[in-house]
């Protein structure tokens, strides 16, 4: 296990470098640049930029060099823990993302937990009671789930329950205007979250619900269950130790990336309910042609990936112990 483990983390230096090389050319490729997008900016604020300015900005961040030598500057740097400077918001990257990864991974924290605790026993009750009224409506509310677009869900919960009822805040994570004390900044909070993390969470039901139904259902007819039964167990013991954990493999592998999902967030969601965490990050960044922010933010979820999915492997050792690596 170690040496694989080991295999594995050294195949994902020349992974990542292959990832940089590939995101760097297209957003080179991409009409516009960082110089563009100021100019805009500028228009819209009733400044103007002269022809020497923007050659002077281009200059400055080096974006008068071959592609090449731009992108071995961004590697050297990288090499040495930094990330660069954003050109939007004129502040180190990491300390951009320091700042809105903490928001990305309250959200999607609550919503993963939520997500679970509702599709696992979901799946399993529908694998269970097949073709009976319940499994029915279970399988209508995941293709229900899975059929609505995450964009229009939001809208639609911030239309009604926001614009129209009032009962929750329209954007953002925190009020303006807060009564001092713990208590009323709790209430502040929770209410910024009921619908960012509904917008969430029913997507994520109705994907992991779907994928525990169907494993379990290919563990339940297995010869070790029909023995669990002969022996005289319950059938509480025989689905939740004997069928349960057999069935694990497909929601450990949705598992993996986790981290990503952490760290990513919902751009849609976030862009929506104007959260301001990673997902809305990278939404302005690729607007504004911000290289350094957009590279980082690409690199961060392919290493994320890559390691979500080495955890995977070695979970799956872990709940099935014919699994093996040499």
């Amino acid at each position: 296990m170690t040496a694989y483990i080991a295999r594995r983390l050294l195949w994902m230096l020349p992974l990542l470098l292959g990832v940089s090389i590939i995101c760097f050319a297209m957003l080179k490729r991409a009409p516009g640049d960082p110089v563009g997008a100021m100019l805009a900016e500028s228009r819209d604020s009733g400044r103007t930029m002269t022809l020497a300015d923007r050659e002077r900005l281009r200059q400055q961040l080096g974006l008068n060099r071959p592609v090449y030598l731009q992108y071995v500057d961004w590697l050297k740097l990288v090499a040495r823990g930094d990330f660069g400077t954003s050109t939007r918001m004129n502040q180190p990257v990491s300390t951009i993302i320091k700042q809105r990864l903490p928001n990305t991974m309250k959200l999607a924290g609550v919503s993963l937990v939520l997500t679970l605790l509702i599709a696992i026993p979901l799946g399993i009750i529908s694998a269970v009671k097949q073709y009976s009224m319940i499994d029915y409506v279970l399988t209508t509310f995941n293709f229900v789930g899975i059929s609505i677009p995450q964009f229009w869900l939001g809208l639609m919960l911030l239309y009604f329950l926001s614009v129209k009822v009032g009962w929750f805040p329209v954007n953002g994570m925190h009020g303006a205007y807060v009564d001092p004390g713990f208590w009323p900044h709790f209430k502040d909070s929770v209410m910024h979250y009921v619908l960012p993390v509904i917008s969430i969470t029913l997507a994520g039901v109705a994907g992991y619900m779907r994928y525990q139904r169907a494993s379990m259902l290919e563990v339940m007819p297995q010869d070790y269950v029909r023995t669990a039964r002969a022996k005289g167990l319950t059938e509480r013991v025989v689905i939740l130790k004997h069928a349960w954990r057999n069935s694990l493999i497909p929601i450990i592998t949705l598992l993996g990336y986790v981290l990503v999902i952490m760290v990513e967030g919902s751009v849609v969601v976030e862009n929506i309910f104007s959260w301001p965490g990673m997902g809305q990050l990278a939404v302005a960044s690729l607007t504004q042609r911000d290289y350094p922010t957009v590279m980082a933010i690409v690199l961060l979820s392919a290493a994320l990936i890559l390691v979500g999915t080495l955890l995977s492997d070695i979970l799956y050792a872990v709940v099935d112990p014919r699994v093996r690596f040499d």
